[in-house]
């Protein structure tokens, strides 16, 4: 069994893993916010499972879109969620997670955790699945709210309305949105601190 395996042998150490790269990340003043949040994709690219993902938020859709399409909407999906991700991690000062539990079933796992801040509990639920040995998510339950299930809706209203085309022109047009703001939030930090 390699190292990697015997890890990350239960989902609870697999989320752990993840979670903790991620605040390492965070807390590292050091890097820039480019590197950092290279850093966390990286993280992010090697604990989920982006094709049962996928295959999860287009339902029906999967199976209609040719293999290409399947393809880049893996691609841009991911990404997309990446940015989501990190939007939301962004304003991290120092909360702690708390494992509250774990449940096995076959080869589907739920973490449940909580983020703890000085104001409230964030339950946040990570659902994973056993890939050949080792655990990888495909779905992340914020608050109560999946984000498969929340994309799902929103995607399949776009595929039927515009189709496979006009949906991954759509996730095109969000990550481009996203990093134009991204570099603007870089560019007017620069000039603050010039001003200064």
């Amino acid at each position: 069994m390699s190292a990697i395996a015997a890890e990350f042998a239960t989902p609870t150490a697999r989320v752990k893993d993840s979670v903790d790269k991620v605040i390492t990340v965070l807390k590292d003043k050091s890097l820039d916010r480019e590197e950092s949040w290279a850093r966390i994709g990286l993280v992010i690219n090697d604990s989920f499972d982006f094709r049962s993902m996928s295959q999860s938020v287009l339902a029906t859709n999967w199976k209609k879109a040719t293999p290409e399409e399947r393809q880049q909407f893996v691609v841009f999906f991911s990404q997309y969620l990446e940015d989501t991700y990190r939007t939301k991690i962004q304003a991290y000062t120092n909360q702690k997670v708390e494992y509250v539990g774990e449940t096995i079933r076959g080869k589907r796992a739920v973490v449940e955790t909580l983020i703890i801040t000085d104001s409230t509990n964030i339950p946040v639920n990570y659902k994973l699945k056993n890939n050949d040995g080792n655990w990888f998510a495909y779905d992340v339950v914020i608050e109560g709210v999946s984000l498969v299930s929340n994309y799902r809706s929103t995607f399949a209203a776009i595929v039927k309305n515009d189709g496979m085309d006009g949906l991954l022109s759509d996730i095109q047009t969000r990550i481009n949105k996203y990093k134009a703001s991204q570099k603007e939030e870089v560019t007017t930090s620069a000039e603050l601190a010039e001003d200064s």
